[in-house]
């Protein structure tokens, strides 16, 4: 049984596996910390982010703190737009992450989970900086082009357009590179305002809300 009384530890994809890999996942636990810092969680009720590389290792050290009765939420890349069917019943949410993961990775819901352990960045982590375009361009400066980047309906821009229009708005910046994964990715994610983000993304203001109820 997952013991709700303690605080929250949230499995992250990302981070990557490579030789830099130490030093990226470390960035990324410092971004989605500061990101949750700015909630209604502040500093005390925020998350322990654990950064875990790639997708399916994410998904394996969610199960296994499971199995150990922790307060664990899994945290993925959705990689495609989720189904409307998965997502709507009448003119209202119904939430079935664990239906897009099945059809998508196919992973099989653990015998502990329920549907508010598992959540989504529709369609990436990427899409939520998206999100935020003042953000992007203040840190971006002289170059920026804004036009460049998708407007609206944001979880329904696939994740390779994502990562091309970013490529595309910031590859005339003089002060700073066309945007990379590693480079900027983290950064970014610790400056742009989780209003912005909640606001336009649904499955974002889905996981801030179930780490609200969850406070210790």
């Amino acid at each position: 049984m997952k013991r709700k009384n303690e605080s929250v530890v949230l499995y992250v994809e990302g981070g990557g596996s490579g030789a830099n890999s130490d030093a990226l996942q470390s960035e990324l636990r410092r971004s989605f910390s500061a990101f949750f810092s700015k909630t209604s969680l502040g500093t005390r009720s925020r998350p322990r982010v654990v950064a875990c590389g790639g997708r399916e290792q994410a998904f394996d050290r969610f199960k296994t703190a499971l199995t150990s009765g922790e307060n664990a939420l899994l945290l993925v890349d959705s990689e495609a737009p989720v189904d409307a069917v998965a997502m709507l019943s009448g003119d209202s949410y119904e939430w079935l992450p664990w239906l897009h993961l099945k059809q998508q990775a196919g992973w099989d819901k653990p015998d502990e989970a329920d549907d508010g352990d598992a959540h989504l960045m529709v369609q990436c982590m990427e899409s939520w900086l998206l999100c935020d375009v003042p953000t992007l361009a203040r840190f971006y400066e002289s170059g920026f082009k804004e036009p460049q980047l998708p407007n609206g309906g944001i979880e329904l821009v696939a994740k390779s357009t994502v990562f091309s229009a970013l490529q595309k708005a910031t590859q005339h910046c003089r002060t700073k590179a066309v945007y990379g994964k590693g480079a900027h990715s983290f950064k970014l994610l610790a400056l742009i305002d989780p209003e912005k983000v909640c606001a336009n993304s649904p499955w974002a203001a889905r996981l801030i809300h179930e780490l609200e109820r969850r406070k210790s």
